[in-house]
């Protein structure tokens, strides 16, 4: 199969370069011109595209190599930018940063992936012709390295038109404007990336001014004609089988929000009616359900509200011991334990009881525990594969747990390090590990057919 959706790339030279303030700057300001948008993320990120779902109200989908495989991010891309007028796919960390010492996996091997003319997000600030000896150094360090343009990040007027005519007089590249420091448009962070959509309140207020700015300062009909002067995808689409009905109940509030939505997608093209439900605020799971399905999120800002909604915590124990086939990933499945224990400097810390629907408890660290991607190979059959059946995953937490599992062998592609993880059985797969059912169809489908082998018996 063929697209030809229009699209660009905006990364950077690294990450805390504004790459997410000026993409969200350039979907506001299009939206705003009344273009229909795709938006896309490089990498496993979650909550960027929820920085674009809520910028633009159209779902943004990830990219991700590793996870995915080069042609299933060509379908995820040409499926979702079907009939949109313009695709904005945001890079992750800097333009050629991947896995190990190599480009592996970067957002410079998607961009080629996807045939897509990438515009780097630059700072100025502190040089003059040095700018220059920065975009020659990023365009020559690999052969196509697809940078057309760039955007002047953190700069005033008066200077821009300094920075302009240096770049474009000492190299090939074209200028597409500016953003200057805007201090009451600054999107907070945390320890996972930026604060989520819904912990900001004044988001759209902070998008708007953000796309009115981009309406003045950057070239967005320039933009759209880069974008416009890409050259087709070929790609194959992946068979995914429609296995029965059920209903699967997944968790989605503040406290839940990390998903991959294709994995939603997914499970509904499967014939999975997924319903929506709040750990926070509900007080049991839906009724007539085959599955659940816990994603990751920040449990851990939301501990006295999760452990005093004890109707809740109470239905899914019984439910998960009674053979509930349930699929959690890092704070779902920190949800699952029996405690999370909150130190905040304490050496003994306050316990709060969660859901105990397996054994061990789990709390905040200071540093990171996990981090990067993981292939994950079964020690055993399970929930979702048979014994040596594999899928690239990717960790990262600051929380860590006293039941991490050993279901799984976990093992880091560009190193000897592995590790045991995963709770899994017959009716479980739970652990710190996030996966995309695109990488192996194989997981849903199992989890599918064990939901309605539940459903159907449950009835």
């Amino acid at each position: 199969m063929i697209s030809n959706a229009p699209r660009i790339m905006i990364s950077a030279a690294g990450s805390n370069n504004g790459k997410t303030t000026v993409t969200s700057a350039i979907l506001k300001a299009f939206t705003m011109k009344g273009k229909k948008l795709a938006a896309f993320k490089a990498g496993p990120d979650y909550i960027d595209p929820m920085f674009h779902s809520r910028v633009i109200k159209v779902t943004s989908r990830n990219l991700d190599k590793f996870m995915m495989g080069e042609n299933n991010c060509k379908y995820i891309f040409s499926k979702n930018s079907n009939g949109a007028e313009i695709s904005i796919i945001e890079g992750v960390m800097g333009y050629y940063d991947g896995i190990g010492t190599d480009t592996s996996c970067s957002s410079y091997e998607l961009a080629a992936i996807l045939n897509c003319p990438v515009v780097l997000v630059i700072n100025p600030n502190g040089m003059a012709a040095s700018v220059c000896a920065i975009i020659e150094g990023f365009k020559s360090f690999r052969e196509k390295s697809n940078i057309k343009g760039v955007i002047l990040n953190g700069v005033s007027n008066a200077m821009y038109e300094y920075y302009r005519k240096i770049i474009e007089s000492n190299t090939d590249v074209r200028v597409y404007g500016y953003m200057p420091r805007l201090s009451d448009c600054m999107l907070e962070s945390r320890h996972l990336g930026l604060v989520t959509a819904e912990e900001i309140g004044n988001l759209e207020s902070i998008i708007e001014k953000l796309g009115e700015q981009a309406l003045r300062t950057i070239d967005l009909d320039g933009l759209y004609l880069l974008a416009a002067s890409t050259d087709p995808i070929k790609y194959e689409e992946p068979r995914i089988n429609y296995i029965g009905k059920t209903r699967i109940a997944v968790a989605y509030d503040k406290a839940f929000c990390f998903y991959y939505e294709d994995n939603l997608d997914i499970l509904a093209e499967m014939g999975a009616e997924v319903i929506k439900f709040s750990p926070l605020k509900d007080k049991e799971l839906p009724g007539d359900i085959g599955g659940l399905y816990i994603g990751g999120g920040y449990p851990e800002l939301y501990v006295e509200e999760l452990s005093g909604n004890k109707s809740m915590l109470d239905d899914i124990k019984s439910k998960v011991a009674a053979g509930l086939p349930t699929f959690a990933e890092c704070g779902g499945y920190m949800y699952l334990m029996e405690n999370f224990i909150d130190k905040n400097g304490d050496k003994d810390g306050k316990v709060y009881s969660f859901a105990g629907a397996i054994e061990g408890n789990s709390c905040m660290t200071g540093s990171l525990k996990r981090f990067g991607y993981i292939t994950l190979t079964s020690r055993n059959d399970n929930l979702m594969c048979k014994t040596g059946e594999s899928i690239n995953g990717h960790e990262f937490h600051y929380s860590d747990s006293s039941n991490t599992g050993d279901s799984f062998l976990a093992a880091k592609p560009e190193s000897d390090r592995s590790w045991m993880t995963i709770i899994a059985d017959d009716t479980k797969f739970v652990g710190y590990p996030h996966i995309n059912f695109i990488g192996n169809l194989k997981f849903a489908e199992n989890f599918m057919k064990k939901s309605i082998e539940y459903y159907s018996g449950s009835r």
